[in-house]
């Protein structure tokens, strides 16, 4: 960092060039000199230059180059009760702070967050991702923030943010009603929902949230074998050639135990199927029972937002009964899994709920 020269005991030039990347806020070193009236104020791009006159927050300069006199310190001027023609050394504290983008923070949730899949029933989820912020306002951060802290970096005010980013993401992703298996389709409008929770209490502190990013929602490790468990069996096509593939695999390794003991279970199998048709006994063994027919599907999963809140999910029997009360619309804003975003619910699927719904009656 560089500051500003002296000449003599006053002050003519004050400046700051900063190359650390994680600086929010440097106070200009006075050295115990008084500020020459008159001296060259320059605020780069990126900075704002806050004054402090006897702890109290005074005028605020954004980028640009100033002589720093009565007329362009108005709140100086009314503190320190100057004349407008005065030239006499003054002392404050400058402070310059970094209105720049701070990039690739990291946030992400210590604890899993308790939610109501509509398939799985009760899980736990855990979320992690990035945001950048900058300084918005510099003279609340100063105030609520800063304090007298001469030298402030990003990584003190971190903490504090992701806490309030788990706080409002957990809340987020529990009232969602999304199912877990569709949350990554869906991380980039969580996402926003979450950065405008989190707006309000982080413009508390003079800060903004340019870019907010779920990188990614996951499964404890025990839910997610048992998920990889049912994909195979989906992939195996049914449980024999689930068990089959289980066998394939003990047998691909020849020198462990349990593929040996597979491949004596499997000879002993064939050797009683080659049995089975030689001789006189060996008649062809009765055809098996033909397999259950399968459960009819669950149906899709609707929810429907109302003065800015979700509510869900119904089923299409119950839209229909709320298309009859009149809850439902045909504009009524509506999701389902799959869907891209938000529709009337004239323009999906449910349009034939209103088939038999009259529409609204003319104007008197």
């Amino acid at each position: 960092m560089v500051f500003g020269f002296l000449k003599g005991e006053f002050i003519d030039v004050i400046t700051w060039l900063d190359d650390s990347r994680d600086t929010m806020v440097w106070r200009f070193e006075r050295q115990g000199n008084a500020i020459k009236y008159g001296a060259k104020l320059t605020v780069r791009e990126g900075q704002a230059a806050v004054f402090v006159h006897e702890g109290q927050l005074a005028d605020v300069f954004g980028p640009g180059m100033y002589m720093l006199e009565t007329n362009n310190m108005p709140i100086m001027t009314t503190l320190q009760s100057w004349d407008h023609g005065f030239d006499s050394p003054f002392k404050s504290e400058i402070c310059f702070i970094n209105t720049t983008r701070f990039n690739d923070q990291k946030w992400g949730t210590k604890n899993p967050i308790m939610c109501r899949d509509p398939e799985f029933g009760p899980v736990r989820l855990r979320a992690f991702g990035s945001y950048s912020m900058r300084v918005a306002d510099p003279s609340v951060f100063m105030r609520e923030i800063v304090g007298t802290d001469g030298e402030f970096t990003a990584d003190e005010i971190s903490d504090q943010i992701r806490n309030v980013i788990v706080q409002e993401a957990s809340q987020v992703l529990a009232k969602s009603g999304i199912p877990v298996l569709d949350m990554a389709a869906n991380t980039a409008d969580l996402g926003k929902l979450i950065a405008t929770a989190i707006a309000p209490k982080i413009a508390e502190y003079g800060l903004s949230i340019p870019e907010f990013y779920i990188e990614n929602i996951s499964l404890p490790e025990e839910v997610e074998k048992v998920l990889d468990k049912r994909t195979s069996m989906g992939v195996a096509g049914d449980l024999n050639k689930y068990m089959q593939f289980n066998a394939a695999e003990g047998m691909a390794q020849p020198n462990s135990g349990i593929g040996a003991m597979v491949g004596a279970g499997m000879a002993a199998g064939m050797g009683m199927n080659m049995a089975s048709g030689a001789g006189p006994w060996g008649a062809a063994p009765a055809a098996a029972a033909p397999p259950p027919p399968p459960p009819p599907a669950a149906g899709k999963a609707w929810h429907v937002a109302e003065n800015g809140a979700t509510k869900g999910p119904f089923s299409e029997s119950e839209l229909a009964s709320m298309a009859t009360s009149g809850a439902l619309s045909r504009a009524s804003q509506v999701w389902t899994a799959g869907q891209d975003g938000w529709k009337a619910a004239a323009d999906t699927e449910l349009a034939q709920l209103f088939a038999m719904v009259p529409p609204p009656p003319p104007a008197g």
